[in-house]
């Protein structure tokens, strides 16, 4: 069996940015070290040196690392106090996810300025088909270019592109593009820049399938690609071997879909030790709604199901539900049910995270909401909405709806929860 090796480098001229592109009209742009570098942006001064971005507490998880703090091993979904051991003299920043979603619909902006085939995949990626696009901006290898320079020098940020003749080899460009570049995999070379690869750059092998598959034997993508169907069905089960064995020949058929609708917008924390008292849970709950309604205004959706969810110290994780008779985006109402699920809930012993979570969504802008003037729910929102414009130009760790929030509790660490 082969030997595995890395993905070609950004400079091998096979897969620069003047290879032939003909027949690659997908492009993968993926954000460097989004979340750090939108803190970096607002905070120059923080411009090389390590940044992280995370969950400050004990229990905090690593959000975003610069480069410069990836050079110690820091990387994300690591352990705040993990990263502290390995470069003790980083920035360590919680993160400000309403910053981070102006930024990205920045970003996503100049993306539909050049095709509206956009799939957003997260906040600081997303797929292009620019198949249409070629007439105004030529090859797709300098629509890629045209972006980098556009996200560069509008929105001050880098971005990574991969141009290929599928999303997969695309996003697999990309990652080999990064930071701040650009490669392209011609259509007659996918093969020979994806068979060297381990069996690991495949989507869909995590690290347990990945070890099952190397007990076989098979380390590259292409021991994969050559094995009998039988060997990779017994390794890992008949529905992912027939997906990985057509990944290994280049294969991915999924053109880009360029609304994908969110299921739902939400919040949770995780406190650094167990809590138990009630008007700390409270103040979470509070906080946790708020920063779930700035998001659905920002999208502009409305929701209907508010959903808790309470995970104890002992990790056993339940949610409850509850559906309202009206689609709302405010907080206030989100925490009101919120908190009169809690109170069904009614738990008796410490909890480890809550999380607050609106489901059911739909455009505001077409659904029908409360619609008497000046009732409390009317006003609620307009509130809300004023609050949003002064966190725009203020942020929100300091312009929020007092009266809703009280007093922040510095000691939770927050993520967003995505669908």
């Amino acid at each position: 069996m082969g030997r595995s090796q890395s993905l070609p480098r950004g400079g091998d001229p096979r897969f620069g940015p003047d290879a032939d592109d003909t027949g690659c009209t997908i492009l993968h742009v993926d954000m460097d070290a989004f979340y750090a570098s939108v803190e970096v942006r607002r905070r120059p001064e923080l411009r090389g040196r390590p940044v992280v971005v995370g969950g400050v507490g004990p229990r905090g998880v690593v959000s975003s690392a610069s480069y410069e703090a990836r050079r110690y091993g820091v990387r994300s979904a690591m352990p705040t106090a993990r990263a502290r051991a390995l470069c003790p003299g980083a920035v360590y920043l919680p993160p400000d996810f309403t910053a981070y979603t102006e930024a990205s619909r920045a970003v996503m902006r100049i993306f539909r300025d050049v095709t509206p085939l956009v799939e957003p995949l997260s906040l600081d990626e997303a797929f292009l088909d620019v198949a249409g696009a070629r007439r105004l901006f030529g090859r797709p290898a300098d629509i890629a270019a045209l972006i980098r320079r556009r996200v560069a020098e509008e929105q001050r940020l880098t971005c990574s592109v991969g141009v290929g003749p599928s999303k997969f080899v695309a996003k697999l460009g990309s990652t080999r593009a990064k930071p701040d570049g650009l490669l392209v995999v011609p259509a007659a070379r996918v093969l020979e820049f994806l068979h060297p690869l381990p069996v690991s750059a495949l989507w869909g092998v995590g690290e347990r399938s990945a070890d099952a598959l190397r007990r076989l034997g098979l380390r590259t993508v292409r021991d994969l690609a050559e094995a009998p169907a039988g060997l990779l069905r017994r390794a890992v089960g008949e529905a992912s071997a027939a997906h990985l064995h057509e990944l290994a020949w280049g294969r991915d058929p999924r053109g880009v879909t360029p609304e994908q609708v969110e299921k739902s917008i939400g919040a949770e924390v995780t406190f650094d030790t167990d809590v138990s008292d009630p008007d700390e849970i409270r103040r979470s709950l509070l906080a946790l709604a708020d920063k779930a309604g700035a998001r659905l205004r920002t999208a502009g959706q409305v929701g209907r199901t508010v959903s808790l969810k309470v995970r104890f110290a002992d990790f056993r994780t339940i949610s409850r539900s509850r559906t309202l008779a009206v689609p709302t985006d405010t907080a206030r109402e989100m925490f009101d049910t919120a908190w009169a699920l809690w109170g069904a809930l009614a738990p008796g012993e410490p909890v480890r995270l809550v999380g607050v979570r609106m489901e059911g969504l739909a455009p505001a802008g077409e659904t029908p909401q409360q619609l008497t003037l000046g009732a409390p729910e009317r006003g609620w929102r307009e509130a809300e909405a004023a609050a949003d414009a002064a966190a725009a130009r203020f942020g929100r760790s300091v312009i929020g709806p007092a009266s809703l929030l009280g007093r922040r509790d510095t000691r939770q660490v927050e993520k967003p929860t995505r669908p």
